[in-house]
């Protein structure tokens, strides 16, 4: 089953055209959405891999059609009615707001240098040893899909499954998102930098000799035959 979202390397969608980067913002709502979402944070009901898999999970239709900062505010609004923070009334102004029992987790304006500078990381200690080295060909999955949810969050792409690569560095151990996602815990696990030959992800590169370099967790790897 595709996902709406897996966009990378797709063929169809058109070329990718580069934008002005020192456009941070389209629209003067767009910081706004923004600075919402970085403030229900603080109030611990998800991390960063749930709130990235409410994105995934709105409707086709909705994905296609909405702009970046709508997905982000669809999907923070799905996030906030799941956990029962606001009703959907709440929401549509249909109802008075109730005093929220997280209240005190608000994050202030006074805070909001200090919780940006300390930033999410997401290194962790971890018990599982790394089994692949600098140089190692390895292989991935046969299919881009969560092997434990099904439907659920994943970070390798599409594109990748089933593509032999080599070992460019570990980055020591990370949050697996795809245990974190759905609340089954951190899981840590060892997370590579693994590059592949274009030739390898797309039967028609355009450019053959160029190289994919991508960050992949251990147990989407296998040694290579």
């Amino acid at each position: 089953m595709s996902r709406v979202h897996d966009m990378g390397g797709r063929f169809g969608d058109g070329p990718v055209v580069p934008e002005d980067e020192g456009v941070i913002f389209h629209a003067g709502w767009h910081p706004r959405a923004m600075a919402v979402t970085v403030a229900t944070g603080p109030l611990g009901q998800w991390n960063i891999d749930m709130s990235r898999h409410a994105r995934e999970c709105l409707a086709p239709k909705d994905y296609a059609r909405f702009s970046y900062y709508e997905k982000w505010m669809a999907a923070l609004a799905n996030l906030l009615v799941d956990k029962g923070l606001v009703t959907r009334d709440e929401l549509a102004g249909a109802s008075e707001v109730q005093p929220s029992p997280l209240a005190d987790h608000a994050l202030t304006r006074a805070r909001v240098a200090e919780v940006l500078a300390r930033g999410g990381p997401v290194d962790r200690p971890s018990a599982v040893t790394p089994i692949f080295a600098a140089g190692d060909a390895v292989v991935t999955r046969a299919l881009a899909e969560n092997a434990e949810v099904p439907g659920g969050h994943t970070r390798l792409p599409a594109y990748a499954a089933g593509a032999r690569g080599r070992i460019l560095r570990q980055h020591g151990t990370h949050v697996f998102p795809d245990s974190n996602a759905h609340g089954q815990g951190e899981a840590p696990e060892p997370l590579y930098a693994v590059v592949f030959p274009a030739s390898e992800l797309w039967a028609h590169p355009e450019h053959p000799d160029d190289e994919v370099v991508l960050d992949l967790w251990q147990s989407y790897l296998s040694a290579a035959p």
